[in-house]
């Protein structure tokens, strides 16, 4: 028996989108800033170079709910506190004296009585290992909440893409006749028009808006699908186990999911890894131009939109980040693609 070779990209992408995986499920857990969104705002705070380190005060706010589990896995957790930027402070009694950061220049002294009551700790330090954003966020938090929205946008696409794609390919090669010159009629017009474009126009008529982004990107994608499905199924309906499920009187339809289906999974699922990585592509690409998702969504496509122009500044790390986020991601995928491929032994 021949011993198959370790595909050592292939463990190397499965290992970067396990770990992908891994950061977009406990986000929230993990990331330095755990508010929804990852968009704690400190203006003044605006693209600090990595490494910084801030001092904050921590004042109370009125009385919250605790936020269970799943909630603060889905969606994060709102600070119980306002927390200031200061350059200094100094405690009186009960009232906290600052300046606020940015403001030692100004000599700007603020003041406020603490409630004697609170024994949280006043003040705490906070650093920012990449830095801040424009806004003043905290671009790491951004970018790791980041990766839950593409790789959201890549399993809904390409599951929509799979349910549109395999249903028509099979149909189509199953039946061939009039069904398959219609189907194949409407793959060729959909096949014709660009598919960044089609997105664009699918985005438009649904709006702006995150499940948008799901739709009009999954609604683009079956066409390779259905080509696919419907070549295999053409080469598959002639074999003797399908002859012999017809004379044993077996349904079109169970023929089709039970017999054909799972033998042609194969192709399937090389093509959906591949359509994984330009689902993420195409979602970037509309965050870019501004009709993907909605701020303060940190969506990798709108950070580079935000931040492009520092490119040629010295703080080029703003934009560059993130696109290095989306290429080691969607090289992953491809990673992952090409070594299906060599284990289920796909032939173009």
């Amino acid at each position: 028996m021949k011993r198959q070779k370790i595909h050592i990209p292939g463990i190397l992408g499965v290992s970067i989108i396990a770990f992908s995986l891994f950061v977009a499920v406990f986000v929230y857990f993990l990331a330095p800033d755990s508010s929804p969104h990852a968009n704690e705002m400190h203006l003044e705070l605006s693209t600090l170079p990595p490494g910084s380190e801030v001092t904050f005060i921590r004042l109370n706010k009125s009385q919250q709910k605790s936020t269970s589990f799943l909630r603060r896995l889905a969606f994060g957790q709102k600070e119980a506190f306002i927390s200031i930027p200061v350059s200094s402070f100094e405690l009186k009694g009960d009232v906290l004296n600052y300046i606020p950061y940015g403001g030692i220049h100004f000599k700007t002294m603020h003041n406020v009585k603490l409630d004697p009551n609170d024994d949280t700790s006043i003040s705490y330090q906070r650093k920012y290992r990449l830095g801040t954003d424009k806004y003043g966020r905290d671009l790491l938090s951004r970018l790791m909440v980041g990766t839950r929205i593409s790789l959201a946008v890549g399993f809904i696409s390409v599951f929509i893409s799979l349910l549109i794609g395999i249903s028509l390919g099979l149909i189509s090669g199953f039946y061939g006749s009039w069904i398959d010159k219609l189907v194949m009629w409407f793959v060729h017009v959909v096949w014709s028009i660009p598919t960044l474009l089609m997105v664009i126009a699918i985005s438009l008529a649904l709006g702006k808006g995150f499940w948008q982004v799901f739709v009009a990107v999954g609604l683009c994608m079956w066409v390779e699908v259905a080509r696919v499905v419907r070549g295999q199924v053409m080469s598959v309906k002639q074999k003797e186990y399908i002859l012999a499920a017809r004379v044993l009187g077996f349904g079109d339809f169970r023929i089709m999911f039970r017999h054909i289906l799972p033998n042609i999974l194969g192709p399937i699922i090389v093509i959906s890894a591949a359509n994984f990585a330009s689902a993420i592509l195409i979602e970037a690409g509309l965050s870019f131009l501004g009709i993907g998702a909605k701020a303060p969504m940190p969506s990798w496509g709108a950070m580079i939109k935000n931040h492009y122009a520092y490119i040629i500044l010295d703080k080029a790390y703003l934009a560059l980040a993130p696109g290095l986020a989306i290429m080691f991601l969607v090289f992953a995928l491809m990673l992952v693609g090409n070594m299906l491929r060599e284990k289920l032994d796909v032939r173009d």
